[in-house]
């Protein structure tokens, strides 16, 4: 088997149905399969599933996982998974035919250990005035990404797990998902793909954006409300915070050097030159908002919301050492019949 997609769901059959259709669609060479792994879905995800089986072009299989989170779902995907290559996706998804030669290309180019690629954005209507376009904002909240038309090893920049691809034999050197900073049911946790990149990386393992291999990805209408894209930054500061204490990696740019925390004053467990950025940020904010520069103020917002998140994590977890430099890419999750 040559690929293995992998879509992990959760209460979203009728997007699922699209996303199979369009996953039909695919002509790759080589043999391939799909995996959908529900997380414990009320609706009829599974009928749905079952229903696509007898005209789908390839071996179409459902799999269950208890265990809430969209980390779990994937990780039982990784371990059915028969593919040389394990591609990972979103049930609100539409591909290209040529979708799956254009990752194998990208790792024969490159010569690398996974690959992703650009999520260019189906809008449901107007995009929000309101609405900062910086990469970074998009790529997190609504899962957007375009780091343009070049190849990029990647470093401080990662994939989006809807438009992934990993080889089998990196998965067994790296490891698994780290379901404590993957999505959750109630929560907006989602640092597994940058985790797992910083031990990817300590591993060894090389990967790259290859812009050709690209994914249409529908953007919910209730995720473009701004109370929806504070929240999403209030769990990022929270996500950040459990790598900070688990693993020594820097808040502010986890895959930059770790910092030296017996060098770094804290307070309740939060690095004290954070403070004063928070105070930068606000007075940026307040700034912004005379001058009538709306884009700008809801940015300064939206780190506000990240460092209060951090805030609050960080109180609970204070009495807890943090891991040193050395300790910081210990793999959390090995591999079982990878």
């Amino acid at each position: 088997m040559k690929f293995s997609i992998l879509i992990a769901t959760f209460n979203r059959a009728a997007v699922l149905q699209k996303t199979l259709e369009s996953l039909a669609s695919l002509q790759p060479e080589g043999s391939w399969e799909v995996i959908v792994v529900d997380n414990n879905s009320p609706d009829d995800t599974r009928q749905v599933v079952e229903a696509a089986t007898r005209t789908f072009p390839v071996p179409l299989r459902y799999v269950f996982e208890r265990e809430p989170g969209r980390s779990a779902a994937l990780n039982s995907g990784f371990r059915a998974a028969r593919g040389a290559i394990v591609v990972t996706t979103d049930d609100d998804v539409k591909v290209e035919p040529d979708w799956l030669d254009r990752i194998a290309a990208g790792f024969e180019a490159h010569g690398c250990d996974y690959v992703g690629g650009r999520v260019l954005p189906v809008w449901p209507g107007e995009v929000p005035d309101w609405l900062p376009a910086r990469n970074e904002v998009l790529c997190g909240v609504i899962a957007v990404l375009d780091y343009g038309a070049a190849p990029i090893r990647y470093g401080v920049r990662v994939p989006l797990g809807v438009n992934m691809a990993i080889r089998r034999e990196a998965l067994r050197r790296a490891g698994y998902f780290d379901c404590r900073v993957g999505r959750k049911a109630g929560t907006l946790l989602g640092q597994e793909v940058r985790e797992w990149c910083v031990r990817a990386h300590a591993a060894g393992l090389v990967g790259y954006y290859v812009p050709d291999v690209v994914v249409h990805h529908l953007i919910p209408r209730d995720r473009l409300t701004k109370s929806y894209f504070r929240r999403w930054y209030y769990w990022r500061g929270v996500s950040r915070a459990i790598l900070y204490a688990e693993c020594g990696l820097d808040m502010a740019n986890p895959e930059g050097p770790p910092p030296d925390v017996a060098k770094i004053r804290h307070i309740a467990g939060v690095p004290r030159y954070m403070f004063r950025t928070a105070l930068v940020r606000l007075k940026d904010v307040v700034a912004a908002r005379l001058a009538g520069d709306a884009v700008r103020s809801f940015d300064g917002e939206l780190w506000l919301c990240f460092f209060g998140g951090i805030v609050r994590r960080r109180w609970r977890d204070r009495r807890a050492a943090v891991p040193n430099a050395s300790h910081r890419v210990a793999a959390v999750t090995t591999p079982q019949n990878a």
